[in-house]
């Protein structure tokens, strides 16, 4: 057997390359978060392994959720750009849809939010905490 050949189902290991990250988010806990905790910013509460919305347990702990960590630091994970003409003759129509869809999406799922509405020159700019919700 040459150094090249290798045995089937060898794979030499490469120390040359980092190694990729799975998560590119830096706002999601590095770690298992201990359960329960609660959002001292919005009242969310991280039980069973996910945020939700639920009445405060009496033994949680204090933290800040990654929505409102994203909030505070003005560091948006999604953004909507809504511009034209259509939209200037149904501006609050448009409006009311997303934010109603925001509504339905934060009913369900505490980290996908709206964090600010800004119109610019172009037309409006929402920039969301999530990637799914924009």
């Amino acid at each position: 057997m040459t150094s090249q050949t290798h045995p089937a189902g060898f794979h030499p290991i490469r120390r040359d390359r980092l190694p990729l990250e799975t998560v590119m988010d830096s706002y999601k806990a590095k770690g298992k978060l201990s359960e329960p905790a609660v959002c001292s910013d919005c009242g969310a509460v991280f039980k069973g392994g996910r945020w939700q919305w639920l009445a405060k347990p009496k033994d949680a702990h204090q933290t800040t959720c990654p929505a409102c960590h994203r909030v505070r630091d003005h560091f948006p994970a999604g953004y909507i750009t809504v511009t034209g003409d259509f939209f200037d003759k149904h501006e609050q129509e448009i409006m009311q849809l997303i934010k109603h869809r925001e509504a339905q999406e934060k009913a369900e799922h505490p980290m996908q939010r709206i964090m600010a509405i800004e119109k610019t020159k172009e037309g409006t700019v929402w920039t969301t905490t999530d990637i799914n919700l924009a």
